[in-house]
Order: C-alpha cells, then sequence, then structure tokens
C-alpha cells in the first residue's frame, strides 16, 4: 500500500519508520512512529487503521483508542474497536456506558457476546441476569457463551465488579480462537480483557500466546515477564514460555526456560514431559529418557500410560540402548494393544534392529488393520516384508506409502532399496532421488552414494 497523501510531508519519515518496524516485528517502535503519523493526519483511516492494530500489539491504549476514534467518525471502524469502550467502561464499573458499548457490538459478528455481557451488566446493576441471557436461546454460539456465563454468575459474589465479568467473557472468547488460525482478533479481544482488569493474567497469558502467533516473540515474552512468580498463572506462564522459544526456533532459551522450570520445587509431570520433548527434538534422547521416566514414575495409579512408555521406549531406543527400549516398547503394547503408533513402532524398531522378524509381522500386520490409511504403518509392513525376503509382497505396500506421502523421504528410501533389490534398477534411482529432496543432511552423502552405485552389496535386504 502506498503511503497516504497527507504523510508525503514531513511525516513521511515516521510513516516508512512505522511500516518497516511493522514489518520487522517491532510493534512499540510501529506505534511511536505512527503516533507522529496520526498526529500530523487526524483524520486519515489509512493511518488509524495502521495506527490502531500496532498500538494494540504494543499495548499502547491511549493510541489504540485515539485511532479507533479516527475509524468510528470516518465510519470504518472495524468490529473489535467496540472492545476498547467496552473494556474501559466495565474498568470504571459504569454499566451505563458499558450498555452502550454493547449495543454497537451487538451490531456486528460479535453479537454472540452481547447476552453474556448484558447479564454482567444486570448482575453488576443488582438486577436479574436471566432476560438477557435467555435472548441467547436462538444462536447455539451466543447459548453457549450464556450457559458458561449463568454458571459464573451463580457462582460470583453480590454485586461482584463489572470488570471481572466482562474479562473473563472476552478471555474465553480468546481462549476458542487460540485453537485457530492467528487474528488480529484474538489481540484486541486480550487487549479489552486487560484493560478492563489489568490483574487478570490469564488473559495475559493468551496474550502473548496470539503476538507470538503472528511472530511478535518479543512482545509476548515481555507480556509474560508481566505475570509474578505467585500468579496462579505463573506455570501457564512457564509453558507458554518455553513453548513460544521452541515454537520460534530458539531452542537453547526454549531448554534452558524448561530446565529452569523442571528444578523449581513445584515442578511436575507436565514440566518434565515438555523438557523431555524438547530434548529429544534438540538431540539429547538420553537424557530425554530420564525425564520420560519420571513421568512414569509418577503416575502412581496406572503405572504409566501407553503414549508415556511409547515415549520413553523411543528416547531408549534414539540412544542406543534397544534392549531396555524393547522392554519399554512391550510395556506401551501391552497397555495400548489397539493403538497402531505403538504397535508400528514396536514392530519397526524390531525389523531395524534385526530382533525377531515374524513377531515384528505380526505387529505390523495388526497396525495395518487398525489403521489401513496410515501411510508410515504401511511403509513399515513392507519393509519388513522385503527384509523378511519377501519382496515381491513389500512392493505394492511401499508404493502405496510412497503414493500417499510422496515427501517422506525415508519411505522413499525404501522404496528405491526394494526396486533395485529385483533389478528395476531405474525406478530405484528415480525413487532414492526423491528421496534426496526431503532427506536430513546427514542423509543425503548415503543416498547420493546409491544413485552413484546402486545399491551396496552388504546391505540389508
Amino acid at each position: 500500500m502506498a503511503a497516504p497523501a497527507a504523510a508525503e510531508t514531513g511525516d513521511l519519515s515516521a510513516y516508512l519508520k512505522a511500516r518497516a518496524a511493522d514489518a520487522a516485528g517491532r510493534p512499540d517502535l510501529a506505534a511511536a512512529s505512527y503516533a507522529k503519523v496520526l498526529a500530523a493526519s487526524p483524520a486519515d483511516p489509512v493511518v488509524a487503521i495502521r495506527a490502531y492494530r500496532e498500538a494494540l500489539k504494543a499495548g499502547d491504549m491511549p493510541l489504540a483508542t485515539r485511532a479507533a476514534a479516527v475509524l468510528g467518525r470516518a465510519g470504518v471502524a472495524p468490529a473489535d474497536a467496540a472492545l476498547l469502550p467496552l473494556a474501559e467502561a466495565a474498568r470504571q464499573g459504569d454499566t451505563k456506558a458499558a450498555s452502550a458499548a454493547i449495543s454497537t457490538l451487538a451490531t456486528g459478528p460479535l453479537v454472540v457476546l452481547a447476552p453474556s455481557l448484558y447479564a454482567w451488566v444486570a448482575h453488576a446493576e443488582g438486577r436479574d441476569p436471566e432476560p438477557s441471557l435467555a435472548t441467547a436461546a436462538k444462536d447455539p454460539v451466543a447459548n453457549r457463551f450464556a450457559a458458561e456465563t449463568r454458571t459464573l454468575i451463580a457462582a460470583a459474589p453480590t454485586r461482584q465488579p463489572l470488570a471481572i465479568g466482562v474479562s473473563r467473557l472476552l478471555t474465553r472468547l480468546a481462549s476458542d480462537l487460540a485453537a485457530g488460525e492467528p487474528s488480529p482478533l484474538s489481540i484486541a479481544l486480550t487487549q479489552a480483557a486487560l484493560r478492563a482488569d489489568p490483574r487478570y493474567d490469564g488473559a495475559r497469558v493468551l496474550l502473548a500466546d496470539a503476538l507470538a502467533r503472528t511472530e511478535i516473540v518479543d512482545r509476548a515474552l515481555i507480556v509474560l515477564d508481566e505475570i509474578g512468580p505467585k500468579s496462579p498463572s505463573a506455570a501457564a506462564a512457564a509453558a507458554a514460555r518455553i513453548d513460544i522459544l521452541a515454537n520460534a526456533d530458539r531452542d537453547g532459551e526454549a531448554l534452558a526456560a524448561a530446565k529452569n522450570r523442571v528444578d523449581q520445587p513445584g515442578a511436575g509431570a507436565a514440566d518434565w514431559q515438555r523438557y523431555a520433548d524438547l530434548l529429544l527434538t534438540t538431540g539429547n534422547p538420553a537424557d530425554a529418557a530420564t525425564y520420560y521416566q519420571r513421568v512414569i514414575a509418577a503416575d502412581a495409579d496406572t503405572g504409566g500410560s501407553w503414549a508415556a512408555w511409547l515415549q520413553y521406549g523411543g528416547a531408549l531406543d534414539q540412544a542406543g540402548r534397544w534392549p531396555e527400549a524393547r522392554d519399554a516398547l512391550e510395556k506401551a503394547v501391552a497397555r495400548g494393544p489397539a493403538q497402531p503408533l505403538a504397535l508400528n513402532y514396536l514392530g519397526f524398531a524390531q525389523v531395524e534392529h534385526g530382533d525377531d522378524i515374524p513377531a515384528a509381522l505380526k505387529l505390523l500386520e495388526r497396525a495395518t488393520r487398525l489403521d489401513p490409511t496410515n501411510a508410515s504403518i504401511t511403509d513399515s509392513l513392507g519393509w519388513a516384508y522385503h527384509l523378511s525376503g519377501n519382496t515381491a509382497r513389500a512392493l505394492p505396500l511401499l508404493e502405496t506409502a510412497a503414493q500417499a506421502e510422496p515427501t517422506n523421504a525415508e519411505i522413499a528410501d525404501h522404496l528405491g532399496d526394494a526396486y533395485w533389490s529385483v533389478g528395476r534398477h531405474y525406478e530405484a534411482r528415480y525413487a532414492w532421488r526423491a528421496a534426496l529432496l526431503t532427506a536430513e543432511p546427514s542423509d543425503t552423502a548415503r543416498l547420493t552414494a546409491k544413485i552413484t552405485n546402486g545399491l551396496p552389496p552388504n546391505a540389508r535386504r
């Protein structure tokens, strides 16, 4: 988008700085520059919408409010702009202003919140909230929020501050949105929730998540820093920090944060699980196994789920401790005899270690019956048939798996080996070249050698 006409004089530099900061994921700098541009172009909606969005990301609520007013006067305010006056009215306990804000909100897509918001206003004024909640009956989404609000109001003290009810409701919708694609609405909802009740750290955790999912990682971490160690949301904030860092490929920081968490006196199974997962994905399966073992030991009631034993066994296997891994994987299968993942892992691992191929085939055949469309399981069974000398039976399975997942390097590699072993050398090289396109760097030399020289004479087949 070109710079607005009003920015063609003295404020052009500020506009360009704002756009650059926006692109760099620095909403604090972007908001500061947009504030200068908006001051010079106070009626420009192009500037105002950018200022509004960046101000919400940066937590600059005065700028967000000012920009929203410009958008409102121009008749182009986004639906979530009505959240700001609602939050301010709730913060002040002004039920009249809150009702006016709700009426504006009810003209747009956030109308599903209106019955519950009006109910909180009624509760704050000492009136019966049920008539307001009853208006949600015809809309399933509004009715779901109303049902939850009915329960919360029933448990709330008499005349609970309006700010608490509004903050919790906005956060509830933001929580629903967290499962989908990142959107500006998530940020607007959580910022409004915090404007209404600045003490509600549950909204901060969701705000940090929303910022991080729009790649504003540093700002997300700053938001989490605002949550104290004694907050009810402290554990959730610690978990969110680790996840945000890991998803941003800042593995060293994520590991350090996870290690710090597991060293705390109150650490539990969820913390050990998270740390073990990180250790495994960053190439330290031996230490990961130690923490997966803690997760199992903490489950005194069942002695560990099939999934916990599967992860423990997988870490042991990757750490080169196959006898222990096999024992753990057998426990996973015993606890989950109908779980294709457990059956497949144990069966494939036995094949790879040359350990009781007939038993491995039975496991993989059972896994295939349970999940016949899973390409990885189909590949495992085909590979097991090939290694047991039945390549004729293996090839249709390997071809099916490769067609289902054409970018899976391991499947293509297996298919190439099977083709070569029956003399179909051209097709083998084609499969290996396909594998090379998506292979891990550690596998490229091996695949290149096979493409050049064919399958080594001593290769497993």
